[in-house]
């Protein structure tokens, strides 16, 4: 498996990516009514416009985008950061490509120049990020409005 900077030629394929596990592995903890309001916010232009002011990657394996993840600054802030879009295909969740992926995120000079790091963390990907050593922001152990979990990991 390669994991690489974004190319704008990438943006279809990450697009439909990423909708397509949302529709399959978030199916079991969202209505469909919120996967297709993702969906109008994962477009490719929705993807190249994310990418323009993160440093996005992706990973493949055999010439196929299997994952994707980003980092880039919370809010404009010079000491925090925030990671987006991980998302592994269905069919290679479980290989360790989600944590190669944040793995690579936490060597991005983002994460590298922050003191926290925060995750908007979806109700099927909590526990994930929990292992890798995010906690609940603020200790708020539940998901907020949009219905995602936030949480962070502070560097120092």
């Amino acid at each position: 498996m390669l994991i690489r900077s974004f190319r704008n030629s990438d943006a279809e394929t990450v697009s439909a990516m990423i909708i397509r596990t949302e529709k399959i592995t978030n199916s079991k903890d969202y209505s469909e009514e919120w996967i297709n309001a993702l969906e109008t916010r994962a477009q490719p232009s929705d993807i190249l416009e994310r990418a323009g002011w993160t440093h996005f990657y992706v990973a493949e394996e055999n010439d196929t985008i299997v994952g994707c993840g980003a980092i880039g600054p919370y809010w404009g802030s010079e000491t925090e950061s925030s990671l987006f879009n991980i998302f592994v295909l269905p069919e290679y969740q479980g290989k360790g490509i989600g944590r190669k992926i944040v793995e690579t995120l936490e060597q991005d000079e983002y994460f590298l120049r922050a003191k926290r790091v925060e995750v908007p963390a979806s109700i099927t990907a909590v526990n994930f990020y929990r292992k890798l050593g995010y906690d609940y922001k603020n200790g708020v152990d539940r998901p907020d409005e949009e219905q995602i979990y936030r949480l962070e990991k502070f560097r120092y």
